[in-house]
């Protein structure tokens, strides 16, 4: 199969719990539901589990973010045990309730082992693409405002080049990801990922120049390991 380089991986995240902060990652594996461990828990808002989006998230509470999930025995399938860091420096376990009354809104906590995602399993940004709305926004944003799972510093010199790549095939390491679709974006990239003040100026860009589209979702091909410094190649396209 032909394919050729677009990038290397520059970052890797899982987030063990919706909404809650990024657990970095060196190396990950990569299964049919994205990365071990990513998502796979939830805390749903009281009386919101027949609407059609539940979850307790940034937008309800911008300091969700700053709530710092780690698995405990990441090589346990999907972590054996998932511990929460509090912002007051307490460590409990995701299913104590004290977390979930810490967090409000009535919420509970659920776990599903396929993942509690949005749309699709996998999110990927590059680095120019952040450069490019850094620029546009007149100030250097954190990755962490747009979650993405895979940060790829890409070789096609031109902005947002990860918009090409949707219908394609990546291969990544050992995993092979088809690029489904642009990820469009809601008010959680307006919080700042660490002090958790609003900027509604970012969104509004995004609205503005990129269809409110930023960055890309894909989903499995081939389950596989990736890790950082791993070459992103492009395969084919699925169209």
């Amino acid at each position: 199969m032909q394919e050729r380089i677009v990038g290397r991986v520059a970052g890797l995240w899982r987030y063990p719990v919706k909404s809650m902060a990024a657990e970095t990652l060196e190396a990950a594996e990569v299964s049919w539901h994205g990365f071990a461990g990513d998502r796979r828990w939830a805390f749903i808002r009281d009386g919101m589990v027949r609407s059609g989006f539940p979850w307790l998230t940034i937008r309800e509470r911008p300091d969700m973010g700053v709530f710092r999930p780690r698995l405990v025995d990441p090589g346990g399938p999907d972590g054996s045990v998932t511990m929460v860091s509090t912002p007051s420096g307490d460590e409990l376990d995701v299913t104590d309730p004290a977390l979930g009354s810490l967090l409000g809104h009535g919420a509970r906590v659920i776990k599903q082992d396929r993942g509690i995602f949005d749309t699709f399993p996998i999110s990927l940004v590059t680095t120019q693409t952040l450069a490019s709305l850094s620029a546009a926004v007149g100030l250097p944003l954190d990755v962490q405002r747009f979650r993405p799972n895979l940060l790829v510093d890409s070789t096609e010199g031109q902005p947002y080049p990860e918009d090409v790549w949707v219908g394609a095939v990546l291969r990544i390491g050992g995993l092979r990801m088809r690029v489904d679709k642009r990820d469009q974006r809601c008010v959680v990239v307006n919080v700042h990922p660490v002090t958790t003040d609003r900027d509604p100026a970012v969104l509004r860009i995004i609205a503005r120049e990129r269809d409110a589209c930023l960055g890309v979702y894909g989903s499995t091909v081939q389950p596989g390991r990736v890790q950082v410094g791993d070459g992103v190649f492009l395969q084919a396209s699925t169209r």
